[in-house]
């Protein structure tokens, strides 16, 4: 799991039949509206933060700081397109779904090796971090 809001873990788990939405906020570490913007990328390949703006009415600078996160965090690439007049814009795209459902996995999985580590690891003293 990455960094980010670790506090859904809890919530996730309590759900017996989480929405998928959840469980990629939850193991990516997103908001909410950045699993939406990745969503619609799925829907609007190519966008532009204008295009993405206008769709999910939202300011362009928090489209601007969203995609920064969904591609560090591997769902979006960025691809610049030279336009006829001079100058270039850039295209977002959202891997396809079934990249990020690899992803998922992966990411669930490392987590689980992890926590099974930490299980197999405890030699029943008790530690309290402060």
């Amino acid at each position: 799991m990455t960094d980010g809001p670790r506090h859904r873990l809890g919530e996730l788990l309590e759900q017996p039949d989480p929405p998928f939405e959840n469980v990629l906020s939850c193991v990516f570490g997103i908001e909410d509206h950045e699993t939406r913007t990745y969503l619609t990328l799925l829907e609007y390949p190519g966008s532009t933060i204008e295009e993405l703006a206008d769709v999910l009415e939202r300011d362009r600078s928090t489209i601007n700081r969203t995609l920064s996160t969904l591609c560090d965090r591997g769902l979006a690439r960025r691809d610049r397109r030279l336009l006829d007049g001079g100058g270039y814009v850039y295209q977002y795209t959202a891997v396809p779904l079934s990249e990020a459902k690899a992803l998922l996995h992966d990411g669930l999985d490392d987590w689980s090796e992890t926590v099974h580590g930490v299980i197999d690891d405890f030699d029943g003293e008790r530690r309290i971090d402060r």
